[in-house]
């Protein structure tokens, strides 16, 4: 009986093959190449698979998707928290199991998102492009004045593990934290951290920083809009390493440039890689490119976590991280 067929749609940190083998499945596949695939040739290279170990950039995982792999495929592990390249409906229908790597994301999304925030407040991208240009001639008071920090109102949207972990991170610098989220989390609302639940629209109002952590579905796309953001303070900074659809980045751009807002600090983009038009030129933003998780430990966890997701599938045991569909 032949190997069942695995495919990997993009070079991973770590071994995943060699973990693959040492569980008795050697017939695996990764793109050689460090890119994304092109829809013809992600289709092309899924066809027969058993199981998939996709990422984030492999969007609409849909019943054209399922197809095109036949009706063998048992698994698709996410290489991410997220699974909204995913059509979970289609995926339960056909009883596809969907994987994802929810706690190795956390910290260092957090630690992504507190630079983010510090960075945006501090002018820190505008800084180092002043020094590197040869342009800066010393120490003025007038220079780059920032936003301060310690004693500020923060306010965490999504009371998930990443924003529980943002909240523990303000600790150091006294801050006052709201939270916005479908139901009560006591543990943000113990000491140390003593966060306080609010709406959304009552958070965006008091909040000197804001930082959102939602996971990304039809619910919360757009969720802060032009509407909301006419809500902040024209003080205030926007932090976001959920998913960029969270944010309408039309209205954004237009809230930064008009100076509704003091400044955004993004790692995520509504249409990756690309930026919404006039996004990369405004000198109030601190812009990553979807560092959340980017760390050699980190990620090298993602893929164990996800290839121990296709092993227990392949071996019809029960999977540690299966997406809730």
């Amino acid at each position: 009986m032949a190997d069942p067929r695995i495919v990997i749609t993009r070079p991973l940190p770590g071994e995943p093959v060699k973990l693959l083998a040492q569980a008795g499945f050697r017939d695996v596949w990764i793109n050689p190449h460090d890119e994304r695939l092109s829809r013809p040739a992600l289709l092309e290279a899924v066809r027969g698979a058993v199981a998939v170990l996709a990422t984030p950039a492999d969007t609409l995982i849909n019943a054209e998707f399922f197809d095109a792999a036949g009706p063998q495929l048992k698994i698709v592990s996410n290489y991410a928290v997220g699974v909204d390249n995913t059509d979970l409906k289609e995926a339960k229908r056909r009883g596809i199991v969907v994987g994802h790597t929810p706690h190795a994301v956390t910290e260092p999304t957090a630690d992504i998102a507190w630079l983010l925030l510090l960075g945006a407040a501090k002018r820190a991208s505008e800084g180092e492009q002043l020094v590197r240009s040869g342009r800066w001639t010393g120490v003025a008071p007038l220079q780059l004045l920032g936003r301060r920090v310690i004693g500020k109102t923060l306010l965490i949207v999504g009371a998930g593990r990443i924003g529980l972990a943002m909240a523990r991170r303000s600790i150091g610098w006294e801050m006052n934290v709201l939270y916005h989220a479908r139901s009560r989390h006591p543990e943000f609302e113990k000491s140390p951290i003593n966060a306080r639940r609010v709406s959304l629209e009552d958070g965006l109002r008091e909040a000197d920083f804001v930082s959102v952590h939602t996971p990304m579905n039809e619910s919360t796309r757009h969720l802060i809009d032009a509407t909301r953001l006419a809500m902040m303070k024209p003080t205030a900074i926007l932090i976001n390493t959920s998913r960029g659809g969270v944010i309408d980045e039309a209205a954004l751009v237009e809230a930064l440039r008009s100076q509704k807002i003091a400044a955004a600090g993004l790692d995520v983009y509504e249409k990756e890689p690309q930026l919404a038009p006039g996004l990369a030129e405004l000198e109030n933003t601190f812009l990553l490119p979807h560092l959340g998780s980017a760390t050699v430990e980190d990620r090298t966890w993602m893929m164990e976590i996800a290839v121990a997701n296709i092993i227990a599938a392949l071996k019809s045991e029960p999977i540690p991280h299966a997406y809730p569909i």
